[in-house]
C-alpha cells in the first residue's frame, strides 16, 4: 500500500510525472487532487500516494478522459468505497530520486525516432503506449510526436533520411492523433471552433494536434483538414455557427493562401486566429494579415483562444503591400507560364530529373507570388533553402543555383521589363550572396 506520509517536494514530484507546475497546481486548486501537506515555510510536500494519484489521473487523461471527467471517476470510486489505487505497484521512490532515465520524454522521443527510422512499427508503438501511461497527453504528443517529427524532418532535409521514413513517421504520428481526437470526450463549453488549413497547405499535423488539445479543453472542434478553400469555411461557419475558426499555414506560399483566406472571413464579420512554422521563420508577415496570430507554439495558441473566446483580444490594424509589389503581382502572375518557358530554354537541368527541376521551377514561381502578395521579396530567401537541398541531393555545385537564379532574372526582365524590379533586384541580391567567398 502507498505511504501517505508526505516527502517529496514538488521538484521531485514534476520529475516523476512529467507534469507541469502550472498544471499540478490548477488540478489541486481546481479539482482538490492531489492534497499535499505543508512545511512552515509553507512549501508542498507529496506523498507515494499523492504521486501514484497524479500518475492515475494521467493514465486516465491518456485513454482519452478530461482531466475533470478523470477526478469525477476516482471520486465515484473513493465514494462507492473502493481504492482507485488498488492494485498499483509500490513506488521505489526517494526523497532525491529522479524520473529515470529510460521514462524520460527526451529518451522516449529518442526510442521513438530510431524505431520510425528503422520502420519498426511495434517498437514505436509501444514506445508511445509507456509514454501516455506515464506523462500527460499534451507533453507526449509535443515532446515527442511533434519534436520526434521535427528531428526526422531535419535529417530529411539534411539528406541523411529518405521521404520514406518521414512518411511512415507521420502516418503513426497522425493516426495516434486521430486516435485521441475520437476519444476524446463531448465538448462541456459552449464554442464551436472550425480548425483547418487553408488551399494548397498539406501539412496537418499542427493542426490536428491542436484540434485535439482544445478538445480536451472541453471545447466544441469540427476539424477540416488538408486544403480548404476559403469558400468551404464560409460555408461551415454559417453552418455550425462557428465562434472562431483557425487557420495553420507552415509554407510562405500557403501563408499568402490563408492571408486571403482571413480577408475574407474578417470582413464577413468572422473571428479568425492563425499560426504556423512560416509565422515563426518570418515574424514581420503577421503585419499584413488581419485576425489574431496565435503565438508561436501551440502552448501559446491555446491561451490566445481563450482570450479570444473571452471577447479580450481586438483585431490589429494591418499593413498592405505597397504599389510597386502590387503591380509586380499583377505582372508577375500574368506572365509566369511565359517567364517559366523561357527558362527552361535557358537552363540545363544537367543530372536534375525533369520532374524535380520541374518541381523546384514551380517552386520559386510559388514564392515569388507569395512574397510579392505579403511585401516583402525577402521571404523567399529562407526558402530558397529547399532548391540548395535539392542540388545538394543530386549532387551538384552550387554554381549551378547561381546559374539558375540569373537565368530567371533574364526571364522575368524579358517578360516584364522594369515592372518585376522588385524580382529582379531580390534574384541579383541572392545571386551575389551564393558568389561570396
Amino acid at each position: 500500500m502507498a505511504s501517505t506520509t508526505p516527502a517529496y517536494n514538488l521538484k521531485v514530484v514534476l520529475k516523476e510525472t512529467g507534469l507541469p507546475a502550472d498544471t499540478l497546481r490548477a488540478w489541486e486548486r481546481r479539482y482538490g487532487l492531489p492534497v499535499p501537506q505543508r512545511t512552515r515555510g509553507g512549501h508542498r510536500l507529496y506523498s507515494e500516494r499523492d504521486i501514484l494519484t497524479i500518475k492515475w489521473l494521467i493514465a486516465r487523461q491518456a485513454e482519452g478522459l478530461s482531466i475533470s471527467r478523470a477526478v469525477d471517476l476516482w471520486n465515484e470510486q473513493t465514494a462507492s468505497g473502493t481504492d482507485p489505487l488498488a492494485g498499483a505497484l509500490p513506488s521505489t521512490l526517494t526523497s532525491a530520486k529522479t524520473t529515470p532515465a529510460e521514462t524520460t520524454l527526451d529518451t522516449m522521443r529518442a526510442h521513438w525516432v530510431t524505431a520510425c527510422l528503422n520502420f519498426d512499427e511495434t517498437s514505436a508503438e509501444q514506445t508511445l503506449n509507456q509514454a501516455f501511461s506515464i506523462f500527460q497527453v499534451e507533453a507526449v504528443c509535443v515532446e515527442v510526436l511533434q519534436k520526434g517529427l521535427s528531428e526526422i524532418g531535419s535529417l530529411w532535409y539534411e539528406n541523411h533520411a529518405s521521404v520514406q521514413q518521414e512518411h511512415f513517421a507521420s502516418n503513426l504520428a497522425m493516426r495516434r492523433l486521430d486516435a485521441l481526437l475520437i476519444a476524446s470526450p463531448p465538448p462541456t463549453r459552449p464554442h464551436n471552433i472550425l480548425v483547418g488549413c487553408p488551399a494548397n497547405e498539406w501539412h496537418t499535423f499542427t493542426p490536428l494536434m491542436l484540434a485535439l488539445f482544445l478538445r480536451r479543453r472541453g471545447m466544441g472542434v469540427i476539424y477540416l483538414g488538408a486544403n480548404v478553400p476559403t469558400e468551404r469555411f464560409e460555408e461551415t461557419v454559417q453552418a455550425v455557427r462557428a465562434n472562431l475558426v483557425i487557420l495553420v499555414a507552415q509554407t510562405l506560399a500557403s501563408a499568402a493562401s490563408l492571408q486571403s483566406a482571413v480577408f475574407a472571413l474578417t470582413s464577413k464579420g468572422v473571428n479568425v486566429g492563425y499560426g504556423g512554422r512560416i509565422f515563426n521563420v518570418r515574424p514581420e508577415i503577421v503585419r499584413y494579415i488581419p485576425g489574431h496570430h496565435l503565438g508561436n507554439d501551440v502552448s501559446a495558441s491555446l491561451e490566445e483562444v481563450e482570450h479570444i473566446l473571452n471577447s479580450k483580444r481586438k483585431t490589429v490594424q494591418t499593413r498592405s503591400a505597397s504599389q510597386e509589389y502590387i503591380a509586380a503581382h499583377q505582372f508577375f502572375t500574368s506572365k509566369r507560364p511565359d517567364i517559366e518557358l523561357t527558362l527552361r530554354s535557358l537552363v540545363n537541368p544537367l543530372a536534375i530529373s525533369s520532374e524535380s527541376f520541374q518541381t523546384g521551377v514551380g517552386f520559386i514561381g510559388d514564392n515569388i507570388t507569395a512574397a510579392l502578395q505579403l511585401g516583402d521579396m525577402n521571404h523567399v530567401s529562407d526558402e530558397m533553402m529547399w532548391v540548395k537541398f535539392l542540388l545538394h541531393a543530386y549532387e551538384r555545385p552550387d554554381e549551378e543555383l547561381v546559374l539558375f537564379i540569373d537565368a530567371y532574372a533574364k526571364a522575368v526582365n524579358n517578360h516584364i521589363n522594369g515592372s518585376g524590379r522588385p524580382i529582379f533586384e531580390w534574384l541579383a541580391a541572392e545571386a551575389q550572396k551564393l558568389k561570396a567567398p
